[in-house]
């Protein structure tokens, strides 16, 4: 399939609030926050041109790690489905769906469904997963993971794009023809060529900017040309001079000054960035995305 990601420009889309609350991520306000404020914030990406929300993926999660992890973790697909109804035009991304857990004809009929339902704004972002008892939990061995994940690539790919597979049939279609995108996640060798070979682009999770290049090469050569979308997570952010002490690395200042940072990951062959923005509360959030829509946003197009 060619890349959904208009040529020459660089696009960006919002992991929402709420819905994960690993300690890498989440912000003191989210603790205490639930569906209203992810859907002001999915709005406000939407209003604002935003190309994808995301929502991540996880089961259950071990005692040991829930300190860590934290043990909420929305439902994927539930969650962007319900978010399908709330927005009207920016894309519903799985930022991602460990596939190893359901069998790929679930996916199939999870993520048509939703496709439908959504008038064709469905991005599957899958990944492999890297949670040992998690996959216990589920009866699933953990070390053919990655092998299981290329079988069930191949399945998904072949029952969204014809709606039969061994003599069976599955509805309903998806809107999106032949299939809607598939992106895989993971910064590992391994990751990047399932990507190349098996899927539509690539979508590292939290590689930093100076290890791209490698990866970005690893990545065309293994597909053997230039296309394919290559996403990134990018910097904290913030539009404008923070009054509070953010507590992390974060670029901020002008729409310029954050332009001109993120523009670098397109000279390295990214085209769409999950952007974060540090925030005190869902109102401030909603200011920073819409700020960031009217203002960034603009600056980053072809």
């Amino acid at each position: 399939m060619p890349p959904i990601v208009p040529p020459g420009d660089l696009v960006f889309g919002i992991q929402l609030p709420v819905q994960a609350q690993s300690t890498y991520f989440v912000e003191d306000w989210e603790l205490s926050a639930g569906p209203a404020e992810v859907a002001a914030v999915a709005q406000a990406a939407d209003r604002s041109g935003f190309f994808y929300v995301a929502v991540c993926d996880h089961v259950v999660i071990p005692d040991e790690l829930a300190p860590r992890m934290s043990s909420v973790w929305w439902d994927t697909v539930a969650t962007l489905s319900w978010l399908a109804a709330l927005t009207t035009s920016t894309r519903l991304l799985s930022s991602v769906f460990n596939l190893t857990y359901r069998h790929p004809l679930v996916a199939a009929k999870s993520f048509a469904t939703l496709d439908l339902l959504s008038a064709g704004r469905a991005i599957i972002g899958v990944g492999a997963g890297h949670v040992e008892k998690e996959f216990a939990a589920l009866g699933i061995d953990f070390a053919s993971r990655g092998r299981a994940l290329d079988d069930g690539l191949q399945v998904l790919d072949e029952v969204l794009r014809t709606g039969v597979v061994d003599g069976m049939q599955l509805e309903p279609r998806p809107v999106q023809q032949p299939r809607p995108p598939i992106w895989i996640g993971g910064a590992a060798p391994a990751a990047v060529r399932r990507a190349a070979r098996l899927a539509d682009g690539w979508l590292p999770q939290g590689t930093p900017l100076d290890q791209m290049p490698g990866l970005v090469d690893l990545y065309r050569a293994e597909r053997g040309d230039d296309s394919g979308d290559i996403g990134a997570i990018s910097e904290w952010l913030y539009v404008g001079d923070p009054s509070w002490d953010v507590n992390r690395p974060c670029v901020s200042g002008s729409p310029e000054q954050l332009a001109e940072a993120l523009r670098a990951w397109a000279d390295v062959g990214v085209n769409h960035l999950q952007v974060r923005f540090a925030s005190r509360s869902a109102a401030e959030l909603v200011d920073q995305v819409s700020a960031f829509g009217a203002e960034v946003g603009p600056l980053l197009s072809a």
